[in-house]
């Protein structure tokens, strides 16, 4: 005896991933975590009082990890917070770059599809990087400061590149993705030229370990995002967005579940 039958009315008219209040709440809280996370990070280097002779020996290092090291000593608690929420905002992006690709794709297809991707799988590298980031500043613990400086800086471009350079080649995808998807957004009417702008102005962020967030690299890019994805993601909470709008179909030819099914 069959245990439900599949009916038309079954299917809902908006069954889409990940859905309207998840793909909504995350347009919305994804770009804000992101920019909270770069602004705590700038503020947590920018307010450090560090000597004249420790930013005279900064500026002659080839990479910012000296310094971010040396400011998580300095402002442990906001720096903690910074790193925090900029990877929560990294995880939160994808699902909201996943819903920015469906409503583009509606009207163009292939650049919202390949272009949604990318930037989906370049944010995995940030992942990569925020463990890293991590680690570097948990060891300051146990070796201090200077030796993990030393050991940071002696392996810093293996633990940029990653294994068999996964990470940085994935990273590519951030930034050729934005142009695809910022491209079909504006084609399909998603954006105008100004929030066209603001997209790819904050897609373009650094990439790689122990970067330092400037206020026009790093917390103008994050206001700017917030400008683009939080409009969209209430307009996706107020399902007044029509292109994520699924015309109810007759479940066909399913036959009925039973305890035991494929």
């Amino acid at each position: 005896m069959p245990l439900i039958t599949v009916a038309p009315t079954s299917v809902h008219p908006n069954a889409w991933f990940p859905g309207r209040f998840l793909g909504g709440g995350a347009l919305v809280l994804g770009p804000l975590l992101w920019f909270a996370g770069l602004t705590l990070r700038h503020l947590a280097q920018s307010t450090a009082e560090f000597t004249p002779q420790q930013r005279a020996y900064f500026a002659t290092q080839p990479f910012a990890a000296p310094e971010q090291l040396a400011a998580y000593t300095v402002n442990p608690g906001l720096a903690t917070a910074g790193y925090a929420c900029y990877t929560a905002g990294a995880i939160v992006l994808c699902l909201a770059i996943v819903v920015l690709a469906r409503v583009a794709a509606a009207r163009s297809p292939w650049p919202a599809r390949v272009g949604g991707a990318m930037v989906v799988v370049g944010l995995f590298s940030r992942l990569y990087w925020a463990g890293v980031d991590e680690t570097a500043l948990q060891l300051i613990g146990t070796l201090g400061l200077e030796r993990t400086t030393e050991i940071v800086m002696d392996l810093y471009a293996d633990i940029s590149y990653g294994p068999w350079r996964v990470p940085v080649s994935a990273a590519f995808g951030l930034y050729i993705g934005t142009l695809l998807l910022g491209l079909a957004a504006f084609r399909s009417g998603t954006f105008g030229t100004g929030r066209l702008v603001l997209f790819l102005f904050s897609g373009w962020l650094w990439t790689g370990v122990l970067k330092r967030s400037e206020l026009i690299d790093g917390v103008l890019s994050g206001a700017a995002l917030c400008l683009v994805l939080v409009p969209l993601g209430i307009k996706v909470l107020r399902d007044a967005v029509p292109e994520l709008r699924t015309r109810a179909e007759p479940a066909g030819d399913r036959a009925p579940l039973r305890v035991l099914s494929w």
